[in-house]
């Protein structure tokens, strides 16, 4: 796990991502921080509709 120490390592990103948009937080009545600035992730996949959105132009 190495890798894991490197400011871009894709682990760390894909985290993020969970964190910030798939999440839901207890502290945020069951809402993800992304839900409570607006940004919607919906759908079955959350992962699947994320990467959707962001190869959108």
């Amino acid at each position: 796990m190495r890798g894991l120490k490197k400011n871009n390592a894709p682990i760390l990103t894909d985290y993020q991502i969970y964190h910030n948009y798939i999440r839901p937080r207890m502290e945020l009545d069951g809402n993800t921080p992304s839900e409570v600035v607006g940004i919607k992730v919906e759908g079955n996949d959350k992962w699947l509709t994320l990467i959707q959105n962001a190869s959108k132009k």
